[in-house]
């Protein structure tokens, strides 16, 4: 057993540490121990048990978990950037959320880490032209986890969603890799026209609580957007916009924000 332990962090550190943990934390609650077993311990591979977990999540008396189940497999195994996607949103959350200590804690607990993994499922469907399938999932995303994001839109890996209350992301927008967002965050149109309507996000972007990001414009890498502020013009990379309308009010105040997550603007901004 510790040989095949030690061969499986070599071959998938992330999964050899959730399933660490899953001991663990059997050990420490028992009464967990059906939840533990069913999601993580009794699975061979981490896309397996990201697999079952999506599905039980999303069942419902219309899709029954054994059909959603196939699906999900088929998608992890069909396109292995799930798995690897998935890996890298763990370590990001791990990473900068002070309230998980453990990598089993966004599998089991966390909606914003599960939703974003639903999603990655649907967008998987929204491209092998199962869109019908990629809207039941992005309904059912809606209703379990109160995040809307449609199936077509383009998120990278290492996102870190907090809370993930009521977040919206629309049909074109993208969203570039080691993002980090907070509650109530829009990523919305300005119109009804069908063209590419939706916010352009890059890489290592912090977006406060509650911001509302319009139009098809583009925040900057390593830029950041405060708390409750409408976003309707460009931001440029590296720099802080507060306010309504929002506008530059500083330096983003360090090289990553999204991976430091401080929301508080400095004494001069």
């Amino acid at each position: 057993m510790a040989e095949t332990r030690a061969k499986l962090a070599e071959l998938d550190p992330v999964w050899a540490r959730i399933i660490s943990e899953a001991d663990a934390a059997v050990q420490d609650e028992p009464l967990l121990g059906g939840l533990v077993h069913s999601s993580i311990l009794h699975h061979k591979s981490f896309d397996s048990a990201l697999a079952y977990r999506i599905s039980l999540k999303l069942a419902s008396n219309e899709m029954p978990e054994q059909i959603l189940r196939e699906i999900c497999d088929t998608a992890f195994a069909a396109d292995a950037r799930l798995g690897q996607s998935a890996r890298a949103d763990i370590v990001a959350v791990n990473d900068r959320d002070p309230a998980c200590d453990r990598f089993i804690l966004p599998m089991l607990y966390f909606k914003g880490f599960q939703a974003v993994q639903a999603y990655r499922v649907a967008h998987w469907l929204w491209n092998n032209d199962r869109k019908d399938m990629a809207r039941f999932f992005q309904m059912r995303c809606s209703e379990v986890f109160g995040v809307d994001i449609h199936p077509a839109a383009k998120i990278g890996k290492g996102i870190m969603i907090d809370h993930a209350h009521s977040i919206v992301i629309g049909e074109t927008a993208v969203v570039g890799d080691n993002v980090s967002m907070l509650h109530s965050v829009t990523l919305g149109g300005t119109g009804k026209e069908e063209e590419d309507r939706h916010p352009k996000i890059g890489d290592g972007v912090l977006i406060g609580a509650g911001a509302k990001v319009l139009g098809n414009i583009k925040v900057g890498h390593c830029s950041r957007i405060a708390a409750g502020s409408v976003v309707l013009a460009e931001v440029p990379p590296c720099k802080t916009v507060a306010g309504i309308p929002a506008r530059i009010v500083g330096e983003a105040g360090c090289d990553q924000p999204s991976m430091s997550m401080d929301h508080m603007l400095g004494k001069n901004q």
